[in-house]
């Protein structure tokens, strides 16, 4: 029987090999991406989880049951705790004290896309547009994972998002947009895939703002 989610999938299958071809996933897998490019991405990606994890929490009051509202809270925990660190150890490493506090265009609108969806839209469209920053994310670990450089510099990220732990998350927020979906009608289940199209595509914006140095106007 196909899930609801392997619809979602299959709806951007498109978008996905976009995002792996492009040239900021090419360059970090043969470990040749400019450490330039690749501070910008933490940094904006530092931004971006904390308004991640706020759409969490917006969710996690938004669930209808208990069990929805433990999985979201540890959902955001998990982004607040675990992939921050990631952020801390790169920022010694490539020496950047004080991380941005301005959230280049992509970011910018990814993450209030985010926020506002989870706060203003149904709660069924809330869950489909924050899949995508985690499914997405598992399949581009596992993929640079395969085809990486040997002595990478930047193995740490790429086993964060192939990793064991990283994968059981996915599948949790997968199991738990199926089970979302099973109880939404037709036409919420149309919107949830809109939602989660559009994450997509913000996805592939942000790594392309992060290999052109995107900048706000002056």
């Amino acid at each position: 029987m196909t899930r609801f989610t392997d619809t979602l999938w299959a709806s951007i299958t498109d978008i996905y090999h976009a995002i792996i071809h492009h040239p900021f996933n090419e360059e970090l897998a043969r470990g040749i991406l400019p450490r330039e490019k690749f501070a910008f991405y933490m940094q904006q990606d530092a931004l971006y989880l904390a308004d991640f994890a706020r759409a969490l929490a917006i969710m996690a009051g938004r669930a209808p049951d208990e069990a929805a509202i433990i999985q979201f809270v540890r959902f955001a925990e998990g982004v607040a705790v675990v992939e921050r660190a990631l952020h801390h150890t790169y920022f010694r490493e490539f020496g950047i004290e004080t991380p941005t506090r301005q959230p280049a265009p992509a970011c910018f609108t990814y993450t209030n896309f985010l926020l506002a969806t989870a706060a203003c839209r149904s709660y069924e469209e809330g869950m489909a547009a924050l899949l995508p920053c985690f499914w997405i994310y598992r399949e581009v670990g596992h993929d640079i994972y395969r085809r990486a450089a040997p002595n990478n510099p930047y193995q740490k990220w790429i086993d964060t998002y192939a990793g064991q732990e990283f994968d059981e998350v996915v599948t949790q927020a997968i199991a738990l947009t199926d089970t979302i979906a099973e109880q939404a009608s037709a036409t919420q289940q149309q919107r949830m895939r809109d939602a989660f199209i559009y994450s997509a595509r913000l996805e592939w914006m942000f790594w392309d703002s992060a290999y052109r140095l995107e900048q706000w106007l002056p």
